[in-house]
């Protein structure tokens, strides 16, 4: 029975091991990118918006899948990539980023994956603008942190506008709002080729190689990751996927050693095209927009979450420091003051950025819904804290001297005199700062945080429909927002109605 009763306690032991392992599956290869970058980068599917495709989606698939790992997305700004490496956020990060000295400095890089260069593009009535010498003095746009932004700055003095999203360049040139766009080629041919008002111009400038990064903590990952492209190139899946996004350009072929005999497949560059150039009929136009609205609606949730939380720290936070301001001592209201100011007189974009980024250089590491609510919560309670002192201070002083003439304690002529009849006057502001809240939660997206503004510029440059779907996220927005208005009017009321 002795032996029995072990052998089964093996049996089970090895079962509950075999369970775990089987549970825990493949390692992941966590991979950041920016979905808004658009074809041929990395888009949401048309087809399946809760999908992504394109040829870095493509190529990122195969590597993981070569390397025996599970691929997981993580969407964040392009800006944002490198410094999320530092952080610790993803495992790599690739996205039409280059490989360059500077670049260098900072994180490791894979071989190169896809080589191109640099393209200007003007409209096609221009006849003063013949090549990247010609743009002296003309306004020309580039995404900034790019390459192209380098070359413009470096060799020529053209004006230089920045975009985030190329679409918007190539339909600002249309528009006379900029002379011309210089951008990376895969752009440039699946935005303004297929243009018939505009055209290509100059020779092609630069050697851009892309290469996917990842911390200088992880050079392993790097050998990893390189004899996994290795594989891919010497198998040819490599080559089949730049194929098949039309993207082999014969300076591509060159630079990366590639036969010369291989042929490009139009067919996915033609369905990006089509999708820009289809016109819908209202029906049509309803129905992606009814499709399309369970996942905005999910975006909105997330949006909703992040404001209701960050309003609730935001009243603590502000409080305490209007507190801190009115009854503290000398060096309490000094210091109290001080940080009103400078949450006040400081973006909530960049202090977002200080607690996100910079503060785990100091060994404080928030996570990205953490640190969202932290930056919004503390910059909004800097200014409900002057809302508070505001209403503090409209409190009549006969009031206070009757509460003293009471012999109410401090804390009691606060809860029981003051704020009952200061908060009439705090209610509206305070109102007006949660809707505006709700508005600033769009930036949150720098910190790897997806949310109804985010999803709502994955969508757009995939439908190449700002209008539309602008539209409809500004009534979500509203449809968000109208509720708290109308609950803080009936406060109102009630409020009036009991002091008279």
């Amino acid at each position: 029975m002795k032996l029995a009763s072990k052998y089964l306690l093996f049996i089970g032991l090895f079962l509950s091991l075999s369970h775990s392992s089987i549970a825990a599956g493949p390692a992941e290869l966590r991979w950041a990118a920016d979905a808004k970058s658009g074809a041929p980068y990395m888009f949401v599917e048309p087809n399946d918006p809760k999908k992504f495709q394109g040829f870095e989606y493509d190529i990122m698939q195969k590597l993981a899948s070569t390397m025996g790992r599970k691929l997981v997305f993580i969407q964040n700004e392009w800006d944002s990539l490198i410094p999320g490496l530092d952080r610790g956020d993803y495992d790599i990060a690739a996205n039409g980023i280059e490989i360059t000295p500077e670049r260098s400095e900072q994180v490791l890089f894979s071989i190169p994956y896809y080589a191109t260069f640099e393209q200007l593009i003007v409209r096609a009535s221009d006849q003063k603008i013949h090549s990247l010498a010609d743009v002296g003095g003309y306004r020309i746009g580039t995404l900034k942190a790019s390459l192209a932004h380098s070359i413009l700055e470096s060799k020529t003095k053209a004006q230089v506008v920045f975009y985030e999203e190329e679409s918007s360049g190539y339909s600002d040139i249309d528009n006379g709002r900029i002379d011309g766009f210089f951008i990376d080629y895969p752009i440039a041919l699946y935005y303004a080729y297929p243009n018939k008002k505009l055209k290509a111009v100059g020779e092609p400038t630069g050697n851009m190689r892309y290469g996917i990064t990842v911390s200088k903590k992880n050079p392993e990952l790097v050998a990893e990751l390189n004899r996994a492209l290795k594989q891919l190139i010497d198998s040819g899946e490599l080559n089949a996927i730049l194929s098949k996004w039309n993207l082999l350009h014969p300076f591509t072929i060159q630079e990366l050693g590639l036969p010369t005999s291989l042929k490009n497949d139009s067919r996915e560059m033609d369905k990006v095209i089509e999708l820009k150039g289809k016109s819908l009929s209202f029906q049509e136009r309803i129905n992606r927009y009814l499709t399309l609205t369970p996942l905005l609606l999910k975006g909105a949730v997330r949006s909703l979450e992040i404001s209701i939380i960050s309003m609730l720290v935001a009243i603590a936070f502000g409080l305490m420091l209007a507190i801190m301001r009115l009854y503290g001592s000398r060096i309490t209201s000094l210091s109290a003051q001080a940080i009103i100011e400078m949450l006040r007189g400081t973006p909530l974009l960049i202090q977002l950025y200080l607690i996100f980024f910079g503060l785990p250089y100091l060994g404080i590491h928030f996570s990205p819904f953490w640190a969202a609510i932290l930056g919004l919560g503390m910059n909004y309670g800097a200014y409900e804290a002057e809302n508070y002192r505001a209403g503090i201070e409209a409190v009549p002083k006969s009031q206070i001297e009757a509460a003293h003439a009471l012999a109410l304690s401090p804390v009691q002529r606060f809860i029981y005199v003051i704020f009952p009849q200061a908060y009439r006057i705090i209610l509206p502001p305070m109102t007006n700062d949660f809707i505006s809240l709700i508005k600033d939660s769009s930036l949150v997206s720098v910190i790897t945080m997806v949310e109804l503004t985010t999803i709502y510029s994955q969508l757009a440059s995939t439908y190449f429909d700002h209008l539309g779907l602008g539209i409809l996220v500004a009534i979500i927005y509203f449809i968000m927002g109208y509720p708290f208005v109308r609950l803080a009017r009936r406060l109102e009321t009630n409020l009036k109605r009991k002091l008279s």
